[in-house]
């Protein structure tokens, strides 16, 4: 059985595009896959705890190989559990807008909670790092209000979304990644059109998809 971890990065809940496109895509997926194993993170719900100076001394001592305090290991065993969701899905989906050329913050925490040495990537003085994670899928649906990548930047805007996004799954090991775009959603002559069109190119991946 495959397990998929959908990770709704909008506040927005059903209001928002990312999370409509995703969730259309995760219905075409499922409507080939009934056995598919679906675990919801609505991230503007969900209990994400400060990175505070426990946690990132633990990390500094999980890298350098030194011993953990009581407190620092309290606190990397809170940091394991979370990581542990993502790690034990084998496909994530990802609903992300674009805040400020970039992802939203909550986002931006959990990968900073998630992303840590000797789970999902190592660190090797010699050649640098490596990603621990084999065998993973994701799927980046990506809005934006104003930035298209055809229309010229920075006048509307810097793509740090995508870029992120990729560049970290990558770091952690997944290199394979498919896109779905519905860019601009503010200045389109046809907003409502051009949000079918990009549901209808969600149903499409997901049948190139097909059986996972």
């Amino acid at each position: 059985m495959t397990k998929l971890l959908f990770i709704q990065a909008s506040p927005r809940g059903p209001e928002s595009k990312s999370i409509q496109i995703a969730e259309t895509y995760l219905g075409a997926l499922r409507g080939g896959n009934p056995d598919l194993d679906v675990d919801v993170m609505e991230l503007w719900e969900a209990d994400l705890p400060a990175f505070d100076g426990n946690k990132a001394a633990a990390k500094l001592n999980v890298i350098v190989g030194q011993d953990q305090t009581a407190a620092q290991k309290t606190a990397w065993d809170q940091i394991v559990g979370i990581a542990n969701r993502f790690i034990a899905a084998d496909r994530y989906l990802f609903a992300v807008p674009m805040w400020n050329g970039g992802i939203p913050y909550r986002l931006k925490q959990y990968i900073d909670l998630i992303h840590q040495p000797g789970l999902t990537f190592g660190l090797k003085p010699e050649t640098g790092y490596f990603g621990l994670l084999q065998d993973k899928h994701a799927t980046l649906v990506l809005t934006s209000g104003a930035y298209a990548q055809h229309f010229p930047s920075p006048a509307f805007g810097v793509d740090h979304h995508s870029v992120y996004l990729r560049d970290w799954l990558n770091q952690a090991g997944v290199t394979a990644i498919d896109e779905l775009r519905f860019q601009p959603t503010l200045l389109t002559k046809d907003p409502a059109a051009d949000l079918e069109q990009a549901k209808q190119r969600a149903v499409e991946l997901a049948h190139r998809h097909g059986r996972v």
